[in-house]
């Protein structure tokens, strides 16, 4: 039998290679599969690498073939016990004569959970929660899914060093580099959603794609939050590049023609809440906020940004557009405290990704 540090080596490498899978397996889960021989030696990886096809541990048993037998398999996230497009994961282990199986985290989804209990129940030694907060951070974004039965955000914004999102004039195109708005556009590209408000569609008339196509060929649904139903017919985010969802208030009385999503008013704009469920519902596992500080502000306020992506231009302004509008914060104590999780240099630019520091306590 491995030692716990071998577990965490391997299970590190499963983690690694669910990686591989991010923005072509939604709304299916980031997974990734080691699978040692009975002498403790990798015989096969694999990882899903797109919905509908095969799952991590399915890939990496067709990889290691006879070997698997009285091997050990490390997987991210508990193997399924149900028949979708696929087959069951834990039948496929069982048949494969694993005879112990490493998870790092329980599928919260109680459609496809219980794969472990099988396992354990056919005599195969299963031990769990090993590297389990690094397979989480991997797949954030499907867990908030599952979990929560919403769509998790990710709110990016550029601004320079004093954090400002646009001069005096209103202009900011550019803040940011050529390299670091490619990085962007591959960001975006791995999201089921892009997000953007009405004041940044007025102002900018942003067509919200992604040039960077994920490996799945899919394009990312726009979605306008959009209060009254103001958006103007000839707008970008309209035209036939993507497909296109406009949020508007359940009374809004608006002549837009456009698929319309109507959702409860809440402080002085729209529920978000509501509007990250039924996108939920609809399969949108990961969306990317786009708005203006005022938009970011409210999904702030309401508990509603899982993920920060700022990227920092080595540029001040001293006065000017903030990135961020207002956020719930009357006084020091109520700050929202972030994590850093990633620092890096994207051409002259600063890239940081950061998270709550704790959950919402909405969402507990």
């Amino acid at each position: 039998m491995e030692t716990p540090e071998q577990d965490a080596a391997h299970m590190a490498r499963a983690v690694e290679l669910a990686g591989h899978g991010h923005g072509s397996t939604s709304p299916n889960p980031l997974v990734g599969c080691v699978v040692l021989d009975a002498a403790g030696q990798v015989a096969g990886e694999g990882f899903h690498a797109y919905a509908g096809g095969p799952h991590a541990e399915v890939a990496a048993l067709a990889r290691a073939g006879e070997r698997a037998r009285g091997g050990t398999a490390y997987v991210t996230l508990e193997p399924c016990d149900h028949t979708g497009r696929t087959g069951p994961c834990s039948r496929a282990l069982l048949d494969a004569g694993v005879a112990r199986v490493v998870i790092a985290v329980t599928d919260p989804n109680p459609k496809a959970a219980g794969g472990a209990a099988r396992l354990r129940a056919h005599g195969v030694s299963v031990t769990s929660g090993v590297l389990a907060g690094a397979a989480e951070r991997g797949n954030e974004e499907w867990l908030t899914y599952a979990r929560l039965g919403r769509s998790h955000v990710t709110w990016k914004f550029a601004a320079t060093l004093d954090g400002r999102s646009a001069a005096e004039d209103g202009t900011s195109q550019w803040i940011t580099s050529p390299e670091a708005r490619a990085d962007v556009h591959r960001m975006r590209a791995a999201a089921d959603a892009i997000v953007a408000g009405i004041g940044t569609v007025l102002a900018d008339d942003p067509g919200l794609t992604a040039r960077v196509r994920d490996g799945s060929g899919r394009t990312p649904l726009r979605v306008v939050i959009d209060t009254e139903g103001h958006t103007p017919q000839h707008a970008r985010v309209l035209d036939d590049k993507a497909p296109t969802l406009v949020a508007v208030a359940e009374d809004a009385r608006t002549p837009l023609k456009a698929d319309l999503l109507r959702l409860p008013r809440h402080e002085g704009g729209l529920d978000l809440g509501a509007l990250l469920r039924e996108l939920a519902a609809r399969e949108v596992v990961g969306v990317f906020l786009e708005g203006g500080p005022t938009l970011a502000g409210s999904f702030v306020r309401q508990g509603l940004a899982d993920r920060v992506l700022a990227y920092v231009a080595p540029a001040l302004l001293g006065s000017g557009r903030a990135a961020l509008g207002a956020a719930g914060v009357g006084t020091i104590d109520d700050v929202h405290r972030l994590t850093f999780d990633d620092f890096s240099l994207i051409g002259p630019d600063l890239r940081l990704i950061a998270r709550p520091a704790h959950p919402s306590s909405r969402e507990q």
